[in-house]
């Protein structure tokens, strides 16, 4: 998609960047308050500052009863020079002075059958010299479980549906099909979940509009994840469904540390390392070849249900 330069329909100025911020403040709470009553347990508050500009607030939650690790972010950071990660696709932004905000999620559940979940929403703006600032929206939300269960897949992919529905026709699909294409481990050939939704440099609504797109995300979040961390949070495993879990979040730090283009531009902004990478699993494992015994669970899961699929 091209980024929109403003014009007099897609005015931006203090007034509505103050709104997004205001947006973002209030949706990390909610998130944090839903969560907490889930978990039974207490996120902690890290307020933090950011020497090139700005800051942020990091809330996260660790030995939980439910969530083993869970980090809800907040951050508005600013700096003078576009990082390189956010002007390769578009250089005529290198070293435009630029703005970013956002609420970013990361919950890893200490259940193996209960499913880790990312979710973030974001707004960029640049101002290159002499021209008019570009700005963006992106976000989505995805589900990474470890076992498969049918009914969970047909829910996350109906609340992500209908947080995007009202907004065109067409925009679930493409959401889905970018969802399914970016968390995607190359080097491994396979997914890293099923999917859900995904959107960047997103203008083309106009900003109140690709405002409302993006807000409504981050309301749906909540409905489409809490049922089925309560439906799984409780269930019977022992350690070999402990140790597949551990293994298979291997994949999600392979994702994060080689793909993530969040990650990337955390890093070379000067972001805050601690919150950048809070979004990783407390404890992983790597086996070496490790291949699923044939007729096993894991070995369907793996076949059958981790692939791109339609679920609604």
């Amino acid at each position: 998609m091209n980024h929109s330069s403003v014009n007099s329909e897609q005015r931006i100025g203090e007034i509505e960047i103050a709104s997004v911020r205001d947006f973002l403040i209030q949706l990390q709470s909610d998130i944090v308050a839903s969560l907490e009553r889930i978990d039974g347990g207490a996120f902690l508050r890290d307020e933090w500052q950011r020497p090139e500009g700005g800051g942020g607030v990091s809330r996260l939650i660790e030995n939980g009863k439910v969530i083993e690790r869970g980090g809800v972010n907040f951050s508005h950071v600013k700096g003078t020079a576009m990082p390189k990660s956010a002007t390769a696709m578009r250089p005529e932004l290198e070293g435009a002075p630029w703005e970013a905000m956002g609420v970013s999620l990361v919950i890893h559940p200490r259940n193996p059958y209960a499913p880790t979940t990312h979710m973030n929403v974001r707004f960029f703006v640049a101002s290159p010299k002499d021209k008019a600032p570009v700005w963006w929206f992106g976000g989505g939300m995805d589900l990474t479980p470890y076992f498969g269960f049918e009914e969970d897949a047909i829910h996350w992919h109906r609340i992500a549906k209908a947080s995007v529905e009202n907004f065109g026709d067409d925009i679930y699909p493409r959401f889905k099909a970018h969802c399914d294409r970016y968390f995607f481990l190359k080097h491994r050939n396979e997914p890293r979940g099923i999917g859900g939704t995904f959107f960047d440099d997103f203008t083309e609504l106009g900003f109140e509009r690709s405002f409302a797109l993006m807000r409504s995300v981050g309301e749906h979040f909540v409905t489409g994840y809490a049922p089925i961390l309560e439906r799984r949070k409780d269930t019977p495993y022992g350690e070999r469904e402990r140790d597949w879990q551990l293994y298979r979040r291997g994949r999600y730090v392979e994702f994060n540390l080689v793909w993530d283009r969040g990650t990337l531009f955390g890093l070379q902004s000067n972001g805050r390392t601690e919150a950048i990478l809070m979004s990783m699993p407390p404890l992983v494992k790597w086996d070496y070849m490790r291949t699923p015994e044939a007729g096993s669970k894991e070995e369907m899961f793996m076949r059958d249900f981790l692939r791109a699929k339609d679920w609604v």
